[in-house]
């Protein structure tokens, strides 16, 4: 019986600990972003050739430069921001691809080597903030630590269609 009740003790010690740690490596959320920002917009995209993609990008224009964005989480995806000037103004735009309008080299065969090469399916990290459809958090550093920031009332643009790709000889 005295075994019983020092196992039983340290099973729920064990749990205890699991449950604190959990919370220490949530992510927290600043009040609001570090900078000025201006009209952040998602805009959808398709191209025009058979296999040539789809996605969605996300622009987050920042009128101060001293502070360097990371990632963006949106729509339950996470994405590397890339940077580009234009004029005065920095843009950070996070560029998720989409399912539609991929190429789809499969080669499907009876023996597992003749496969070899085929590419697996993405498979997206779960988002780990809860957010609405219009909100996005940024990652960016300070210092050695990772600070995070919630966009909200993110702007949805018309999808730009890409024109088909030029006929041989034009």
């Amino acid at each position: 019986m005295k075994a019983l009740k020092q196992i039983s003790s340290i099973t729920m010690l064990s749990f205890f600990m699991m449950a604190f740690s959990q919370c220490s490596s949530t992510k927290k959320l600043q009040e609001k972003a570090p900078m000025t920002l201006g009209d952040v917009y998602c805009q959808r995209w398709i191209a025009g050739v058979q296999g040539g993609g789809s996605g969605l990008n996300v622009f987050i224009p920042v009128n101060d430069a001293s502070i360097s964005l990371d990632s963006v989480f949106f729509r339950g995806k996470a994405a590397k921001l890339e940077i580009k000037q234009a004029g005065q103004e920095t843009i950070y735009i996070g560029r998720f691809s989409g399912e539609v309008n991929q190429k789809r080299d499969i080669n499907m065969n009876g023996d597992v080597k003749a496969e070899y090469g085929n590419k697996p399916p993405i498979i997206y990290n779960k988002n780990p903030f809860e957010l609405k459809h219009n909100e996005c958090v940024v990652s960016y550093m300070k210092g050695k630590k990772k600070e995070y920031f919630k966009i909200e009332n993110i702007k949805e643009k018309d999808l730009i269609p890409y024109p088909s790709a030029p006929r041989n000889g034009q």
